[in-house]
């Protein structure tokens, strides 16, 4: 497990971060992406979908439970599973997800999941701080997201 931290001060920032990191997704990612409602979660998956050049422009999946987006080249599905629990989202096709090596998955309020989907994966905790600013504590669990861990902290960087 490798761990580090980031900071956004704007919400234009974190796009920026998200669409600078989206060039490390090449399909078969998981992304956890926690925090309080407004702490940006949903603004980073939709930098990630802008970057990848997908059409549609991602809201949050808090009503819909899972949005697939794709284009000839990327498939992203962006999960919101906030007030659900486990016994709640066995039906919602996560297998099929999975047996796609192209899906990217960037999954909101992951908790309910996270037993079903591989111990590979980055998290993202977005902490609100004072004004715009974010505090983004990163956790990678696995070879891919370790990967994916050191390219974000390099989009931050830029």
């Amino acid at each position: 497990m490798k761990t580090a931290e980031i900071r956004t001060h704007s919400r234009a920032q974190t796009l920026a971060l998200a669409e600078r990191f989206s060039s490390a997704l090449k399909g078969g990612e998981i992304v956890f992406l926690r925090g309080p409602i407004g702490a940006g979660k949903t603004v980073f998956v939709k930098g990630i979908a802008a970057a990848l050049g997908l059409k549609s422009s991602p809201t949050s999946a808090s009503f819909s439970l899972m949005k697939e987006y794709k284009n000839k080249k990327h498939r992203l599905f962006h999960i919101d599973l906030f007030r659900l629990e486990e016994s709640e989202v066995f039906n919602l096709g996560f297998e099929e997800m999975l047996e796609d090596d192209n899906a990217i998955i960037l999954a909101e309020w992951p908790d309910p999941i996270r037993q079903m989907l591989p111990a590979d994966r980055l998290e993202m905790d977005f902490i609100l701080k004072e004004g715009d600013e974010r505090e983004i504590k990163l956790q990678s669990f696995g070879r891919v997201s370790d990967a994916l861990l050191e390219a974000l902290c390099k989009a931050a960087k830029n």
